[in-house]
């Protein structure tokens, strides 16, 4: 019995790779391995969770930015958040990283994701929302397990979103040393 109970935790403990206040992210998710997850805050609020997937585990920023091969950018909302203030972030984490030149590229794609997000009307607390790089169809948005508008084009706008939070300018520094699988506080 005992054993049996043991072996029942040990499943149990493998489904996630880390719990990030109070949320459990999977060591893998669609055959990505999970690279690091972290907590971002806004003054002294939770904002959300955010988990990096990665086909292997990199350390540095720019080998995950440029790792070949699929990617996804896995957040779970800690609060309610208006659509306008998360594209607003989103946007100014890119301008933050990217140059103008690029960022003048990116704008119509930009664009693309701001539409997708102002149809959400509220990235809500709970609700996870992936940004997938697949090479053969671009950045795709799900919210809420539900695709969210047409894929976004190009390579180059995943690698800018990538910035966000592994950019020379993060938008959290401590995020970025999560997402690079750094400390992040999780439970094991």
């Amino acid at each position: 019995m005992a054993i049996r109970i043991l072996f029942s935790f040990l499943i149990a403990c493998s489904a996630f790779g880390a719990e990030v206040a109070g949320v459990k992210l999977p060591d893998e998710d669609q055959k990505l391995l999970l690279n690091g997850a972290g907590l971002r805050k806004r003054a002294f609020f939770q904002v959300y969770v955010i988990g990096l997937y990665l086909p292997e585990r990199k350390t540095a920023a720019a080998d995950a930015i440029g790792a070949a091969g699929p990617k996804r950018v896995l957040i779970e909302m800690l609060r309610d958040v208006d659509a306008d203030q998360f594209s607003d972030a989103l946007t100014d984490g890119m301008k933050d990283n990217v140059a103008e030149a690029e960022m003048k590229a990116l704008q119509p794609r930009i664009k693309q994701l701001t539409d997708i997000i102002a149809s959400m009307k509220e990235a809500k607390k709970g609700m996870r929302i992936a940004l997938d790089w697949v090479p053969a169809a671009g950045t795709l948005v799900t919210v809420a397990g539900k695709a969210a508008g047409a894929p976004i084009p190009g390579e180059d706008f995943f690698r800018a979103l990538l910035k966000i939070w592994l950019g020379e300018h993060p938008v959290q520094d401590d995020v970025k040393r999560a997402l690079l699988g750094g400390t992040r506080g999780e439970k094991p």
